[in-house]
């Protein structure tokens, strides 16, 4: 296991973020928050998925009152993400959110960010501080130069002290940059300085393909050094793919597991039956399956038989054929044409005999 970083633990709702919790997956809605009936569908459908915390844009007053509805008809946590506006803060707090994004630097003086502080301190309703290098204060880009991972990380410590001289601390905090490199650098320098947890992302990471890739490697690379409490992918696009992804990068580093791992060759000149389309369809066919289960699909027989005894379920190939292990025991030869049937079929009843022990 990766040792992670020790940081104090907060509630957003039901869920745990720092601590001891497993690192929680995160989306944001891409609906107008002022239709209800949108948001409503678009969060429980990320939900479904497995997303564990929602966050909604609140720009306008029209947003912030439909939060209350929102709020009673789904079932994760929901948080209001602010800008400008201290007010908006002070009514989706009022209708029962379960966490503010802001940046106590942009919705006004102290004044106004203890207003907020003062309405979110019976609920202990956590802030996220959401410090973002597109938006960084003029005043830190000269002191530094430009943009640099020391400037994200004082305009983060400049926001933490503000809340702690009012003294409020349920905090987590985000740096977040679309130079890879820059952000893991800035996450790096504040995890040493605070205990606070740390939300993880790379944001405007771009379409699924380039977004996924550039996410993996900046989110993967912290939760490697053990930094990162709770994370989200920022694609351009359908944000349940951002839970999708988030959850493969966890997945991949021994985090969390959540559905199907799917191993598959690479293929090469020895493959005998057709990996590629039994691989796309072995994953197609089990996307919605919530267990944590490892499947193989290999090509051959040189990596096949072992990759696949590995697996909870899997196939080595052979030429027009497959043998279908189960747990590390060869059950039985299997036909190019079943193979997929077959490791379905498997699968289901290792998921059917699960549940009923």
């Amino acid at each position: 296991m990766i040792p992670r970083r020790k940081s104090i633990a907060i509630k957003v709702g039901g869920v745990q973020v720092g601590g001891d919790a497993p690192v929680s997956v995160q989306s944001m809605t891409n609906t107008d928050t002022a239709d209800v009936a949108a948001t409503v569908r678009q969060i429980n459908e990320l939900a479904a998925a497995g997303c564990e915390i929602v966050r909604s844009a609140v720009p306008n007053r029209e947003a912030a009152a439909a939060l209350k509805e929102i709020k009673r008809r789904i079932t994760i946590p929901l948080i209001a993400d602010i800008h400008f506006d201290y007010r908006l803060a002070l009514m989706s707090l009022e209708a029962g959110v379960d966490g503010l994004r802001i940046n106590p630097g942009n919705i006004g003086g102290l004044e106004k960010v203890a207003a907020v502080v003062e309405a979110a301190r019976p609920g202990k309703i956590p802030i996220r501080i959401g410090v973002n290098a597109g938006s960084l204060e003029k005043d830190l880009l000269k002191l530094y130069g430009g943009l640099s991972p020391e400037a994200l990380a004082e305009s983060a410590l400049r926001h933490i002290r503000l809340l702690e001289r009012l003294g409020y601390g349920e905090i987590k905090i985000s740096l977040k940059a679309s130079h890879v490199p820059l952000m893991i650098d800035a996450y790096r320098l504040l995890a040493v300085k605070v205990a606070y947890p740390l939300h993880v992302g790379v944001t405007e990471a771009g379409t699924l393909r380039s977004g996924s890739i550039k996410s993996a490697v900046g989110i993967g690379a912290l939760l490697s050094m053990g930094i990162g409490d709770t994370i989200r992918v920022s694609l351009t696009g359908d944000p349940l793919h951002e839970v999708g992804v988030g959850y493969e990068i966890l997945k991949s580093l021994g985090l969390r597991r959540r559905g199907v791992e799917l191993i598959s060759c690479p293929t090469c000149g020895r493959t005998g039956i057709d990996i590629i389309s039994i691989a796309e369809r072995v994953e197609e066919l089990l996307s919605g399956v919530e267990e944590p289960l490892k499947v193989a699909v290999m090509g051959c027989v040189v990596n096949g038989p072992g990759e696949a005894g590995h697996a909870d379920v899997g196939i080595a190939g052979g030429k027009g054929e497959g043998l279908l292990f189960r747990k590390g025991q060869v059950i039985r030869k299997v036909p190019e044409n079943k193979l997929v049937e077959e490791l379905v079929r498997e699968v289901e009843k290792i998921i059917k005999e699960e549940n009923n022990t």
